[in-house]
């Protein structure tokens, strides 16, 4: 059994581990919200992009069908002979099993049966550069540091990449795998592809929307598409920035409350050492006054 000094240092050693993850879980508490905010706020602007990338590539596949034209590199399907699979992952751990599960989420992708063709990744974050850094997986690029609260001009050179390499035909797609934040206690991992874009389909029946596109469909094509790009990314990295402050918080969370229960476990096996210390004690002074009675 644990002698009452040991019992005594474990306890403060637990107390102090229980202030650092309560400080953390207050600092991640305090960043949640506000990444919180950003990444709900770019919903709607990126729900509206889609609605008129949709209407706008009905309108330019039925002009290109009248003058046999070609159609817009980013939306050209070919066949998959290289993916690039961007990994959107934290640059610190202390995040519960959020990172475990992209991570695993992604190798399911790499390591599908189902998949033709080689496989290169471009991490974001440095916890999934530092895993894939151990497998023979290439890489095309890795951005690291993006801070808490990331902003779009951080965001143009990552989706820069992403395009060159496309219209290069270096690779022939680019999918995207990050932690989609659903609430504060469930971050979903999630994979979609950016390239080649595929425009959103409608839930009914196709309903022509009342746009007259100048110029014309070809033309902001050009200028909306690598916008979408950059949106499509820029919405995963905020809602990846909102899961990984939720993630943190409820992990500090759990490991606060851990070691305070830990603490009166420890508390209460003090008190019973310390009992049995006293209860020896006493016997010991009752055998002596028995034996100089006797």
């Amino acid at each position: 059994m644990a002698t009452l000094r040991e019992i005594r240092r474990r306890i403060r050693s637990v107390e102090n581990t229980a202030k650092i993850t309560n400080a953390l879980q207050l600092v991640a508490a305090s960043k949640m919200r506000r990444a919180q905010e950003r990444a709900l706020a770019a919903r709607p602007y990126a729900e509206h992009m889609r609605a008129v990338l949709r209407n706008l590539a009905t309108a330019h596949s039925g002009e290109d069908a009248e003058e046999g034209g070609a159609a817009h590199p980013l939306l050209q399907q070919r066949e998959i002979r290289e993916a690039t699979v961007l990994l959107v992952t934290p640059d610190r751990g202390l995040a519960g099993g959020l990172i475990a599960n992209l991570e695993r989420h992604a190798g399911e992708i790499v390591l599908s049966p189902d998949r033709t063709g080689e496989v290169s990744m471009v991490p974001i974050g440095r916890k999934g550069r530092d895993y894939y850094a151990r497998f023979d997986i290439p890489f095309r690029a890795e951005f690291t540091q993006l801070g808490d609260y990331p902003s779009l001009a951080q965001i143009r050179p990552i989706s820069r990449v992403a395009i060159d390499d496309y219209i290069a035909g270096t690779v022939d797609q680019v999918l995207l795998v990050y932690a989609q934040f659903v609430s504060t206690a469930n971050q979903k991992p999630t994979t979609v592809q950016i390239l080649p874009v595929q425009p959103p389909e409608t839930d009914g029946p196709a309903q022509e929307m009342p746009y007259i596109f100048e110029p014309s469909p070809q033309a902001l094509l050009e200028e909306l598409l690598p916008r979408y790009v950059e949106t499509q990314l820029y919405q995963a990295i905020l809602e990846a920035a909102a899961s990984e402050q939720s993630a943190r918080m409820v992990a500090m969370k759990n490991a606060t409350d851990a070691a305070n229960e830990m603490v009166e476990d420890l508390t209460l096996d003090y008190n019973k050492a310390r009992q049995n210390q006293i209860t020896a004690e006493l016997l010991d002074i009752a055998g002596g006054v028995e034996a100089l009675a006797g």
